[in-house]
């Protein structure tokens, strides 16, 4: 009788999931997950193929980039270098954006982090995320 009832339980849990896999198939999200009490869902961002790579040494003003996946709007989408925010161009792949930016002119023999934010019109669905790089003299 036990198994039967979890049987049941994973049955029913799993047709939720699928659910919500077949829900958006759209890379930039700009859907809703259903959910009961008329509270909004969101799919956090997923931030990935950060280049260079985490600890690589660059040149000063080195340009960087990133894919952001399952992010509504490419304004949502910020980065600073040290407390520095860095000006970037974002281009739409369709699936994902693809970020690009140039460290800052003034940051040289230093270790910076590239810090990444994005954020959405509810804080639970906001993302932070970055990787870290040592920047060589000129």
């Amino acid at each position: 009788m036990k198994k039967s009832k979890l049987l049941t339980i994973l049955c029913f849990v799993s047709l939720f999931n699928i659910a919500d896999a077949t829900a958006g198939a759209s890379g930039h999200a700009g859907h809703s997950v259903g959910g009961g009490g008329g509270s909004e869902g969101c799919l956090k961002p997923r931030l990935t193929k950060f280049l260079p790579a985490h600890l690589s040494t660059v040149a000063p003003e080195s340009e960087f980039s990133f894919m952001a996946f399952d992010v509504q709007y490419p304004e949502q989408i910020s980065v600073a270098v040290k407390s520095i925010p860095v000006e970037l161009t974002i281009e739409d792949k369709e699936a994902f954006y693809l970020v690009k930016g140039k460290l800052p002119p003034s940051l040289t023999k230093t270790a910076a982090r590239i810090n990444i934010k994005v954020t959405s019109k509810y804080s639970r669905c906001d993302a932070e995320d970055g990787w870290l790089l040592k920047i060589a003299d000129k």
